[in-house]
């Protein structure tokens, strides 16, 4: 029976939320575009396009977009790459997901490893966050071997320090990695 003497309920203590505003702490995150596959120009600008739709992430700065021989040993057709430049408020990991769905929404299926794409994106840096586990590593590997990453890269962010390896990108040596950039195009993200 309700309300008898032996079930008398405790009060609990009342909690508020967002009773006061904090701002979310911005990390600026970097990430590699790249299309093989259908109008990668326009796969390039609508991959953009739908960032800038993820919550809590704004686009600060793009590079110009370069076509590039494909990396790999896989036969196909050249690509269009480029490195932008966004602020987020999500985790990794989120942010690492919405990245993926936007890939399957642009008609990403999976292929053979290095094999020919609509959409790639990497995550590149999160911040000076080093992160690694089954499905995610950041830094991204190879950056360092990719003068299609290293190049836009220092167009956006000369000064960017890599993270456990304390060089700046603007002073990686492209005398030392294989080259894979052909031309800087006009075409803009």
């Amino acid at each position: 029976m309700c309300g008898g003497r032996g079930n008398k309920r405790k009060k609990r203590p009342l909690i508020f939320h967002h009773l006061t505003r904090v701002d979310k702490i911005s990390t600026v995150v970097y990430i590699a575009l790249g299309s093989n596959k259908g109008n990668r120009e326009d796969n390039l600008r609508k991959a953009a396009a739908e960032l800038n739709t993820v919550p809590d992430c704004r686009i600060t700065a793009k590079s110009s977009v370069y076509e590039t021989k494909p990396y790999g040993s896989v036969k196909q057709d050249n690509f269009l790459n480029a490195v932008i430049s966004v602020e987020t408020g999500l985790w990794l990991k989120k942010l690492f997901f919405f990245l993926k769905e936007i890939e399957k929404k642009l008609g990403r299926t999976v292929t053979k490893k290095w094999g020919p794409r609509e959409i790639d994106l990497d995550l590149l840096f999160f911040d000076k966050t080093i992160y690694s586990d089954f499905e995610l590593n950041v830094p991204h590997p190879g950056i360092m071997e990719r003068d299609f990453v290293i190049v836009p890269f220092s167009e956006i962010a000369p000064d960017f320090i890599y993270p456990g390896q304390e060089i700046r990108i603007s002073d990686v040596d492209l005398n030392t990695i294989e080259k894979n950039i052909i031309t800087k195009t006009d075409y803009k993200l």
